[in-house]
């Protein structure tokens, strides 16, 4: 059984394309500062809260700053864009759905991400990518595969429909406000939103980051009652395990309604009224 989609690359296949002017390879980390320690030859870096957040508002950042953040990094519409980071490609996989989500046709992930790449010892630098800028023009958000809280409210427990829960166990529980080894901070309470299915995030990575089988990932996702014919909704804390996801259910598996809910816990973990289950 194939992906669905042909959107993952390889490391051997990126490093015989580095040098092709209609690729342009980006690195999104959770810890942004491992860019600056070493990247692959010649990426630009997409800091996911910098760039990727409004500055004010908790959001997109909007159309016009979207062309300029793309231009500047020598991305253009028909560019192919390869998105890698750490952590299994956490945020790699928000970047795609961030990108997916203003239009760019042509996004692909680096399977097994930084780690991968830097396992089998290929080369990084240090050295700051420097491209041309070029034109950007995006089209209108694609609100299809995002989801909004009060959407979120009014699905719950609906006919086919799904939520995952992507988070630890411990904060599905509600033991943990955030992943083990982080600040326990970002919302006033803990625990799930009620009819979600706990499918962390990491159980559709190998032990080298790379994706698993699609077989295996339809056997996960199917055996907790998520499967194809549903419209599923993805949460995490902030959306960027979630989009990963969002990455797997529609991209690999050819779910053809997934959204991520990228308010996530920290929205409803802080709302009125709405309701929670431990």
């Amino acid at each position: 059984m194939a992906y669905a989609k042909d959107v993952l690359v390889t490391t051997e296949w990126l490093a015989e394309h580095l040098e092709d002017g209609a690729v342009v390879v980006a690195e999104v980390d959770e810890n942004p500062d491992v860019y600056d320690e070493g990247h692959i030859p010649g990426a630009v870096k997409l800091h996911w809260r910098d760039d990727l957040q409004d500055p004010v508002e908790r959001d997109l950042v909007e159309k016009d700053e979207f062309a300029r953040l793309m231009g500047g990094r020598g991305i253009g519409n028909d560019t192919t864009v390869v998105v890698y980071g750490d952590k299994n490609n956490w945020f790699a996989a928000y970047a795609y759905w961030y990108l997916k989500i203003y239009g760019h046709r042509d996004v692909r992930i680096l399977d097994g991400g930084r780690q991968k790449w830097i396992d089998e010892g290929r080369e990084l630098t240090t050295d700051p990518a420097s491209p041309e800028t070029v034109a950007y023009s995006p089209e209108e958000r694609d609100e299809s595969i995002r989801a909004r809280r009060d959407q979120v409210l009014e699905w719950i427990g609906g006919n086919g429909r799904a939520l995952v829960d992507v988070r630890s166990p411990q904060e599905y529980a509600g033991e943990l406000m955030a992943p083990p080894g982080y600040e326990q901070e970002g919302a006033s309470r803990t625990g799930h939103i009620p009819t979600a299915e706990s499918i962390p995030w990491a159980q559709a990575v190998q032990d080298d980051g790379t994706f698993k089988p699609a077989e295996e990932l339809g056997a996960l996702y199917g055996g907790k009652g998520v499967t194809p014919e549903k419209e599923v909704t993805a949460y995490c804390r902030i959306g960027e395990r979630s989009a990963h996801t969002w990455f797997v259910l529609h991209e690999l598996l050819g779910y053809e309604t997934v959204r991520n809910y990228d308010g996530s816990w920290t929205e409803w973990g802080n709302l009125v009224d709405v309701p929670i289950e431990r």
